[in-house]
């Protein structure tokens, strides 16, 4: 199989997960044609409270080690959940509690990047 076709795998299952515990305001940036970008691929989704946020993180981790194999390479932030970070190297998710995503305003910083919108 392709590296773009794991990629395309990763990214659903991702989604996927995400869906599946309800989270909101899900975008997808492609960040392969911006220089020094730390990945190819950045899923941005929010959740309304750490709980909600941890469990977010915990399914897209259960959902892509049981379907493809695949752990991540580092996750951070869980201690609090405010923001967890899931790294899979190229693709990289962010799960922020909503506030915290206004915050630090992500998609601005981000902004020369391909969006993708996945509708609720």
């Amino acid at each position: 199989m392709s590296k773009n076709k794991d990629r395309e795998n990763l990214i659903n299952k991702i989604v996927e997960a995400i869906q599946d515990t309800k989270g909101e305001d899900i975008m997808i940036f492609n960040l392969s044609k911006i220089e020094n970008s730390v990945a190819e691929i950045f899923i941005i989704c929010s959740g309304n409270s750490n709980t909600q946020v941890s469990a977010i993180a915990g399914n897209i981790e259960k959902k892509v080690r049981n379907e493809l194999k695949e752990r991540p390479w580092h996750v951070e932030g869980a201690d609090n959940a405010m923001w967890i970070l899931v790294d899979y190297v190229s693709v990289v998710v962010h799960v922020f509690q909503k506030h915290i995503r206004e915050y630090y305003d992500i998609e601005e910083l981000w902004g020369d990047a391909q969006i993708t919108k996945i509708e609720n």
